[in-house]
């Protein structure tokens, strides 16, 4: 399981998964009429023919074959810059410089920029086929099924993949986010340059034109490059958010099909936590989840992580202790024993979400006051 409270943590167990047919039927293409019939022999017409039987000379011309729609242009692609002779001023050699650096920028804002269209449609796939997995995950959760389904589990594992690829393309996106920075800084210092040549002596009224003609493509050039980089800086932030909230999503599901269906923070859980509250209310430190091991299957998982995320949005850097408190009643070394199993058990479950095992400590106690053996989670 993957649980987003810090950092995604890959599955430390083997999941032997099922093969599942996800597959996208492709429509055939559609008819296009009945057959043709047998070619007969051409037979040519003269013109006094053709009048005779009233054809139309213009209209028995072939259709002109409509030239195929040009691809949309991109948002962020610039024109080239405008040539010019050079006027052979100290001026004149200073544009056609200015005007070969505006090239070279140019060049990389473009490519860029097409990087960046290339990544929303890869993001943008790949999100629509997570969303489809994960549409038939719960579907199946919704209506029941049997706890560790090997198809469920094998989809899981594939909108974990999607989902990463996202994640990595938002990586992507922070290193092409550099880049375009770079690119902006240095387009405003070359707009600079261009507009302090315009105070340097020897120009003539040529070298000024040109001057002009290059700072407007400078500007235009300098727009540009700072709306890709906000395009940029908003995906980027956007994307994020959406990877963190769905690794919770992915955490959750999980557990659902651990369990054969969605769990939920139902009413009874509320009142699981509600009463694990009220019984420490007393004491010095209030426990954020009690788990009372009082029978072999003891469903805290859905429970636990409620409690825990929700304490690590209230505290993101907070750490955690696990107790395991053993009866005195009967045996105590066997209580105490089975006693830390389980909370070995429920440290394993808070590792499995994604929680790090050096944020939770683990110590174990003795109480005359418990029935049977339970571990207490603590926000420390």
């Amino acid at each position: 399981m993957v649980f987003s409270l810090t950092r995604p943590i890959a599955l430390s167990a083997v999941l032997f998964v099922a093969s599942c047919s996800f597959v996208d039927e492709t429509l055939l293409p559609p008819l296009t009429g009945d057959p043709a019939p047998a070619k007969a022999e051409k037979t040519e017409l003269s013109a006094e023919d053709k009048a005779a039987m009233g054809v139309d000379q213009a209209a028995a011309q072939p259709a002109a074959t409509p030239a195929p729609a040009a691809a949309p242009a991109s948002r962020f692609t610039l024109p080239e810059v405008t040539s010019a002779p050079s006027t052979g001023t100290v001026v004149g050699q200073r544009v056609e410089t200015l005007r070969e650096n505006l090239r070279a920028l140019q060049t990389r804002v473009n490519q860029n920029s097409a990087q960046f269209e290339e990544m929303e449609d890869s993001t943008t796939a790949t999100s629509q086929r997570y969303h489809g997995t994960m549409a038939a995950i719960n579907a199946r959760l919704q209506i029941g099924t049997t706890k560790g389904n090997p198809i469920l589990i094998s989809q899981w594992n594939e909108a974990q993949g999607d989902l990463e690829e996202i994640a990595a393309d938002v990586s992507r996106m922070n290193n092409l986010a550099n880049s375009v920075a770079g690119d902006a800084g240095e387009v405003g210092f070359l707009l600079e340059s261009v507009q302090s040549a315009f105070e340097l002596s020897g120009a003539i009224e040529e070298d000024h034109r040109q001057l002009t003609v290059l700072e407007d493509e400078t500007s235009r050039t300098s727009v540009l490059t700072n709306r890709l980089l906000s395009q940029l800086t908003n995906d980027i932030n956007r994307q994020t958010a959406y990877v963190g909230t769905e690794r919770m999503n992915l955490t959750n599901t999980s557990i659902a099909i651990k369990n054969g269906g969605f769990l939920g923070t139902s009413a009874g859980t509320r009142n699981y936590l509600e009463t694990a509250k009220a019984d420490t209310a007393s004491s010095e430190r209030q426990a954020l989840v009690i788990i009372r091991f009082d029978r072999e299957d003891v469903a805290y998982e859905q429970a636990l992580y409620d409690a825990v995320s929700q304490a690590m949005l209230e505290r993101p850097q907070a750490n955690f202790d696990i107790v395991s408190i053993a009866p005195l009643q009967g045996n105590l070394a066997s209580n105490q024993a089975t006693s830390v199993r389980n909370a070995e058990r429920v440290l394993r479950s808070l590792t499995d979400m994604g929680m790090p095992a050096s944020r939770v400590n683990l110590s174990s106690t003795s109480n005359a006051n418990v029935a049977s053996n339970e571990v207490h989670v603590y926000v420390r």
